[in-house]
């Protein structure tokens, strides 16, 4: 490919993640492109400069000058994806402290250092790398009698923390209901958490439409209720579980935070304890049915949800897509809520995040904290990046918070 053209795609790559085109069809082709130009824009970023220069290097010519406009201009574009990142950080932290308060950070162990906050150059310049030698893995447990899907991981510290039962974090993979794995998703966090003492647990569930939802629910709480039998066995406090998960994994794990219990997605285990003391989804789908007039969610329904998720149309059985939806199963008994939305994202439509927390807000007893994402894509969290070391960090402050009010027996409130 010549030096022209590389810089044309390289163009029309920070274009699309600077301005991702909106709507739900135009949006699922821009969202790969898009992500991984935005998450992986520090290393693109070199590679622009050090291919310019090199070009440079080598001859300049009246030709070569529209090439090194566009390799000026992506430079530009890209170091404005580097700093989106960055922001990041003060954006999780003025969501924490607004939603927990100024004086959250004195009931967490110890307050963030200035290395504790500052990027992870190490991790973020080797995005895939997910080793963590502080951390053991115990893979593929079942959790159900069956195949693969009725599989789940565990990840734990290499040395137990606390040896009376660590703190538990729920990890529910996304993939549109109809593909994905436990080890695709959320590991990120999954590895620092477990290296901070808690037990994490990813799931595996089946997949539509071969398996039409609600089965992957039934799936995530079957999960769930194995968790508060057998966590203890791996270190796991039963009587503390958290559930988090990204998109599809987001939407189920807001529906399992706000259905404990609920005897339509426990056949056969109506009467196992499947509840959790919060919920951390992260661009998470919370409307099926059209709740909240969006034309992106209805668009989503009936080119996708309908087809391929729960096999049915809208117009015959519109109270199963309002079933499916998390933001009209809200009661004043929801668990506490931490929302992680990208306010880029191409896929889902941020103002659904949105509408969900002001419904959260609005109808349940419990604290809500939100926090939106300059220029953040879907699936930001999948692999190291700027923008994902601070989101998982955040999370932890978050959930160390959490964790730290449980022990102490004190109220879990909104400021």
């Amino acid at each position: 490919m010549s030096f022209l053209r590389r810089q044309l795609v390289t163009a029309a790559l920070t274009a699309n993640a600077l301005r991702p085109p909106r709507g739900f069809r135009r949006g699922v082709g821009a969202f790969p492109a898009g992500w991984l130009t935005g998450e992986l824009a520090p290393h693109l970023l070199a590679w622009t400069v050090v291919d310019a220069a090199a070009h440079l290097a080598r001859r300049r010519t009246t030709g070569d000058r529209v090439a090194l406009a566009l390799a000026a201009a992506s430079t530009l574009g890209l170091a404005r994806l580097v700093q989106l990142g960055g922001r990041t950080r003060e954006e999780v932290e003025a969501a924490l402290v607004e939603g927990l308060g100024v004086d959250y950070v004195e009931q967490l162990d110890a307050p963030p250092t200035p290395a504790d906050l500052a990027v992870p150059w190490r991790s973020v310049l080797t995005p895939f790398r997910m080793g963590d030698v502080r951390v053991r893995v115990e893979r593929d447990i079942p959790y159900v009698e069956g195949g693969r899907r009725g599989h789940l991981d565990v990840y734990r510290p290499v040395e137990p923390h606390d040896l009376r039962g660590a703190p538990v974090l729920v990890q529910v993979h996304g993939g549109g209901w109809t593909v994905g794995r436990k080890d695709q998703q959320g590991v990120p966090l999954m590895q620092h958490m477990a290296a901070k003492g808690w037990v994490c647990v990813a799931v595996n569930y089946r997949l539509a439409p071969r398996h039409p939802f609600p089965t992957q629910l039934v799936d995530v709480k079957r999960a769930l209720a194995w968790v508060h039998e057998h966590v203890a066995e791996h270190g796991g406090d039963p009587a503390y579980v958290v559930v988090t998960g990204g998109s599809a994994g987001g939407h189920l794990a807001a529906m399992a935070a706000l259905t404990p219990g609920d005897a339509r997605y426990q056949p056969g285990f109506e009467e196992a304890d499947t509840s959790v003391r919060a919920a951390v989804p992260v661009y998470g789908v919370y409307d099926f049915a059209g709740a909240t007039g969006l034309r992106s969610v209805e668009l989503m329904r009936d080119l996708f949800l309908a087809p391929r998720v729960l096999r049915k149309r809208f117009r015959d059985d519109p109270e199963a897509f309002e079933a499916a939806s998390p933001i009209l199963r809200i009661t004043p008994e929801a668990p506490d809520f931490l929302v992680v939305h990208g306010r880029d994202d191409s896929l889902v439509d941020v103002r659904q995040a949105r509408a969900f927390v002001a419904a959260l807000r609005r109808e349940s007893r419990a604290s809500v904290v939100y926090a939106e994402l300059t220029g953040a894509q879907h699936a930001f969290d999948v692999f190291h990046s700027i923008r994902s070391a601070h989101v998982v960090r955040a999370v932890e402050r978050y959930l160390s918070w959490h964790w730290n009010r449980y022990r102490l027996g004190l109220p879990v409130e909104a400021s």
